[in-house]
């Protein structure tokens, strides 16, 4: 029963696998997932907002190519503040420093459960194509499942991809870079987390080691 459950889940996903930092789908199409930090907009001047303004316009305005902005908003998980916040108050030998951090504590605990806190984590999707890759929609037959594969060997696909994907992302992170943003590629083991959370609602956050070379 778990296998036919398992093998469902696999084909209703269009991942193929995640390698080398790179995602890999079953239609042959190749992706890089690059994470930034964010700007306060409204805490900028009129003339830094306008800056910034003008320069995601030239941003934009540079691209010849596709991209995709992901914002992932999550309720924030303060139980390892919480826990820090336990460890100071053990540690410390003032008592009157004790019941300050107390107080603080239970400030936080009020304040997360009376308002719901969320983390927003921003991402840029940048994709080589299938098209890109040779292979057209006539490629598969339109009465057929969908492929549950890519239709060249991973090794060729990723470099055919690599030499349109890093020139993106280098161009992209320059780009970012003019806004005052950071911005830095996953890694496999990111990735991996990233889709594990998306795909799994609700679950508590872990680091994952990938495995076998099919995503699961």
């Amino acid at each position: 029963m778990s296998d036919k459950i398992k093998s469902s889940t696999q084909e209703s996903l269009d991942i193929y696998t995640i390698k080398n930092h790179l995602i890999f789908l079953k239609d042959g199409s190749c992706s890089l997932v690059l994470k930034t930090t964010a700007i306060n907009f409204n805490l900028l001047s009129e003339e830094e907002q306008d800056a910034t303004i003008y320069a995601y316009a030239g941003l934009l305005n540079s691209l010849s190519f596709s991209i995709q902005i992901l914002i992932r908003s999550q309720r924030k998980n303060i139980s390892d503040y919480i826990n820090l916040l336990d460890n100071r108050i053990q540690g410390t030998p003032s008592q009157k420093v004790k019941e300050q951090l107390l107080s603080y504590r239970q400030f936080v605990k009020s304040l997360v459960k009376e308002n719901r806190v969320l983390e927003k984590k921003f991402y840029v999707i940048v994709s080589f194509s299938a098209i890109e890759l040779g292979i057209s929609k006539s490629t598969f037959n339109p009465l057929s499942k969908s492929p549950q594969k890519p239709p060249f060997d991973l090794q060729y696909i990723e470099e055919k991809a690599s030499m349109a994907l890093y020139p993106r992302r280098d161009h992209i992170i320059r780009q970012f870079a003019r806004i005052g943003l950071k911005a830095s590629q996953l890694s496999t083991s990111e990735l991996v987390t990233l889709f594990y959370t998306i795909y799994n609602q609700g679950s508590v956050t872990q680091a994952i080691t990938p495995g076998r070379s099919n995503a699961s």
